[in-house]
C-alpha cells in the first residue's frame, strides 16, 4: 500500500522534516507535528512508504547545494507546546513544564519527568530534587541561567509513577526539537528515562553512566542518577560527581 502526497522533504542533521510544499518554512514545526502524527496513524494501516512528488524530488537534489532553513527558537517551540494534546497527560495538568536557562547554552541538564512542585510552578527542578540539582551545578562553576534545563516528559504524572511508553514516546519529539533549538555541546541526562529516550537505547542506566556517548554525531551525552536518587540514597552521590567532572574536563575543551 503506497500514498501520494505532496511535500517538500527536508534532510537536516539526520533529522526528516515532511512541509507542505505551500506552507512558510519558516516557522515549520507545527506543520510537522501534524504530519508526523498522520504518518503514524497511516503506518497503522499498512502504508509503507509514499511517493515523492515533483517538489520533494528537486529539494532531494539541492541537498549539500548550501541552503539553509530556520532552524525553531525555544520561544517558538514553547509557544506550540503550550497546546499541546499528544497523550492523556494534557488533561490534567496545571501548567507544562517546558524549561529553563540559557537557550542557547552549551550545557543541557535533561531529568525525566516534572514532580508536582514543577507542575504547579510550570518549572523544571524546583522541589527538593532541584535544590540539590542547583548545587551540583553551582560546584560545577555554573548557574541555573547559563545552563538550560528540561525534562523528557512535559506534564507531571499522577501519583509520581514511572511514565508509560507511549507517554514518553509522544514527548520526544519536542525534546528532539529543544535539543536542535539549543544546539548545546554537551548533555547530561538525569535519571535513566532520560538516558534511554535521549540515546535511544534500552540500557540499564548503571550501564550507560560513567562515559560520553554521541548524540546525532556532535553532541556528547554524559548519563547520570537523578538528583531525586541522590535524596534517597546519598551513596550515589559519589558516582554523580564523578560523571561531573567528566562534563568540567570535556566542556573546558570547547571553552
Amino acid at each position: 500500500m503506497r500514498l501520494q502526497i505532496s511535500c517538500w522533504i527536508i534532510l537536516r542533521k539526520g533529522q526528516l522534516l515532511m512541509l507542505k510544499a505551500d506552507s512558510d518554512p519558516s516557522n515549520p514545526g507545527l506543520i510537522v507535528h501534524e504530519i508526523r502524527k498522520y504518518l503514524q496513524f497511516v503506518s497503522t494501516l499498512g502504508c509503507g512508504g509514499f511517493d515523492c512528488s515533483a517538489q520533494a524530488v528537486e529539494m532531494m537534489q539541492e541537498w549539500g547545494s548550501g541552503r539553509r532553513f530556520h532552524i525553531e527558537t525555544i520561544d517558538q517551540i514553547e509557544k506550540m507546546a503550550g497546546d499541546c494534546c499528544c497523550c492523556h497527560l494534557s488533561t490534567g495538568r496545571r501548567k507544562i513544564v517546558f524549561g529553563s536557562g540559557d537557550p542557547k547554552a552549551k550545557l543541557m541538564f535533561i531529568g525525566d519527568y516534572p514532580d508536582t512542585e514543577d507542575g504547579e510552578q510550570g518549572l523544571p527542578f524546583v522541589g527538593k530534587a532541584g535544590d540539590l540539582l542547583t548545587k551540583i551545578i553551582y560546584a560545577m562553576g555554573f548557574t541555573r541561567e547559563n545552563v538550560y534545563l528540561c525534562n523528557v516528559i512535559k506534564c507531571s504524572l499522577p501519583g509520581m509513577r514511572e511514565p508509560a511508553q507511549e507517554e514518553i514516546t509522544a514527548c520526544l519529539s519536542l525534546l528532539h526539537r529543544q535539543i536542535q533549538a539549543v544546539q548545546p555541546d554537551i548533555i547530561c541526562t538525569l535519571g535513566q528515562v532520560s538516558a534511554q529516550a535521549v540515546l535511544n537505547t534500552a540500557a540499564p542506566l548503571a550501564a550507560l553512566r560513567g562515559r560520553f556517548h554521541p548524540y546525532n554525531n556532535r553532541i556528547k551525552v554524559m548519563p547520570t542518577y537523578h538528583p531525586s536518587l541522590l535524596l534517597a540514597d546519598e551513596t550515589r552521590k559519589r558516582d554523580v560527581w564523578e560523571d561531573m567532572k567528566l562534563v568540567m574536563k570535556e566542556y573546558s575543551k570547547k571553552s
